[in-house]
C-alpha cells in the first residue's frame, strides 16, 4: 500500500503564485526548504521574518524532522519503529508519545475503512517488489502471497497512550507508517513555525499540504491538484485554501508492466494483490494533514465506487479522478463541494 503524492503548490518558482500586478504583490515572504523522509519540504511564511529568525526556524524545522525520522522511519535501522519491527517479543514495547499517537490514529482509520488502510501491509508490498529494494518484476506465487498475508492485519497491533507503548500479536508483524507519517510531519512542522507566523503560512512535505491564514495581502494560498497522467505534468484543478490540509494519493507514476499487464503500485491489504480498479488519484481536504494523508490512501485502495460511497457516508471532502477517454471524470463528494464553495476549511485548535 505505497502511495506517491502528487500535489503541486503554486508559489513563486515552486511554492507561491501571485497573479496580481507587481505593485500589488505582497512585499515579502520567508521560504524554508530541505529534504526529509525521502522527499523534499517547502515552507512559506508571510510576511517575511528577519534573517536571524529565518536561520533559527530552518534549524528548528530540520531538527524536528530529524527527530521524527528517528522515531518512525523504516529506512533507519535504529529508529523506534525499526526496532519494534525487529522485535520478536509480544509484550508492550515503550515508544514516544508521538509514535503512539500516530499508531493510534492509524488503527482508528483502519477500523473506519474496514482495513483498506493498514500500516501492517509492508511484507506484501515488498513481495510485489514495490518496497525499498525492489527485485525483478514478477508475479509472486499465490502461496507466497498467502504466507505474507498471515502477517498482515491492523488487528494484530495494540497501542496505548499512557504510558505510550505498542505491541504485536505475533513476532513477525511489522508497522510501516509511511502513508500517515508525512501528514503528521506537516502538522508537527507547522507548530514549529507557527509562533513566527504573521498573516499565515504554508507547509508542504512530499506533496502533503497544510495552510494557515492567508498571504500578507489577504489572499488565500493557491495549490493545484495534478492531472493523473503518466509522463506529463498538467493541472487538474486549482484550489484557494485558508486554514486547511490537503493530500492527494495516486499511483499513475508508479506501476509495473509484466507480460503486457499493468499492475498498480497500490496493494490491497485484504487480498494482498495490486488493486484492479480504475481510480487514478484521490484527494482529501481535512482539518489536519495526518488525517488527509491516511484517508487519501484508504480511498486509493477502495477504488472509485466503494471509495466514493465510503467518503460520502463518513462526510469526507474527497475528489476522485477516474479515466474517461483522454480526460478524467471527477467524482466529488458533497462535503468537498460545500467546503470549496464556502471556503469552510478550518483547522481544529
Amino acid at each position: 500500500m505505497s502511495h506517491p503524492r502528487f500535489l503541486l503548490v503554486l508559489a513563486g518558482c515552486l511554492i507561491l503564485a501571485n497573479c496580481a500586478p507587481p505593485e500589488l504583490v505582497e512585499v515579502s515572504q520567508t521560504r524554508l526548504a530541505g529534504s526529509t523522509m525521502g522527499t523534499t519540504y517547502h515552507i512559506v511564511i508571510s510576511p517575511a521574518v528577519t534573517d536571524a529568525e529565518q536561520t533559527r526556524l530552518q534549524q528548528e524545522v530540520d531538527l524536528r524532522l530529524e527527530h521524527l525520522n528517528d522515531l518512525m522511519s523504516t529506512y533507519r535501522p535504529d529508529s523506534e519503529l525499526s526496532r519494534f519491527n525487529r522485535r520478536t517479543e509480544l509484550d508492550w514495547f515503550p515508544v514516544s508519545s508521538e509514535t503512539a499517537l500516530v499508531v493510534a490514529r492509524s488503527l482508528e482509520i483502519s477500523t473506519l475503512s474496514h482495513g483498506a488502510f493498514d500500516a501492517t501491509v509492508g511484507p506484501v508490498v515488498r513481495l510485489w517488489n514495490f518496497g525499498p529494494d525492489p527485485g525483478p518484476d514478477a508475479i509472486p506465487p499465490q502461496t507466497n502471497v498467502d504466507q505474507e498475508l498471515a502477517r498482515v492485519g491492523y488487528q494484530r497491533i495494540e497501542v496505548r497512550l499512557e504510558p505510550p507503548a505498542i505491541r504485536k500479536e505475533r513476532p513477525d508483524v511489522e508497522l510501516d507508517l509511511s502513508a500517515i507519517a508525512k501528514g503528521y510531519a506537516v502538522d508537527a512542522v507547522l507548530e514549529v513555525v507557527r509562533p513566527a507566523v504573521g498573516s499565515g503560512c504554508l507547509v508542504e512535505i512530499g506533496g502533503e499540504i497544510r495552510t494557515v491564514g492567508t498571504k500578507a495581502d489577504g489572499s488565500p494560498w493557491k495549490v493545484a491538484i495534478e492531472r493523473p497522467t503518466a509522463g506529463r505534468r498538467d493541472l487538474q484543478e486549482t484550489l484557494r485554501l485558508t486554514d486547511a490540509a490537503l493530500a492527494t494519493s495516486g499511483d499513475y507514476r508508479n506501476f509495473v508492466e509484466i507480460a503486457g499487464v499493468r499492475y498498480s503500485h497500490t496493494i490491497d491489504p485484504i487480498t494482498g494483490r495490486p488493486v484492479a480498479h480504475r481510480l487514478s488519484s484521490a484527494s482529501v481536504l481535512a482539518n489536519n494533514c495526518m488525517d488527509a494523508d491516511a484517508l487519501a490512501t484508504a480511498l486509493m485502495v477502495l477504488g472509485p465506487e466503494k471509495g466514493y460511497d465510503w467518503a460520502e457516508k463518513h462526510g469526507l471532502a474527497a475528489l476522485l479522478l477516474v479515466p474517461a477517454g483522454d480526460n478524467f471524470r471527477e467524482l466529488v463528494t458533497p462535503e468537498w463541494t460545500r467546503r470549496v464553495a464556502t471556503n469552510e476549511l478550518r483547522v481544529e485548535p
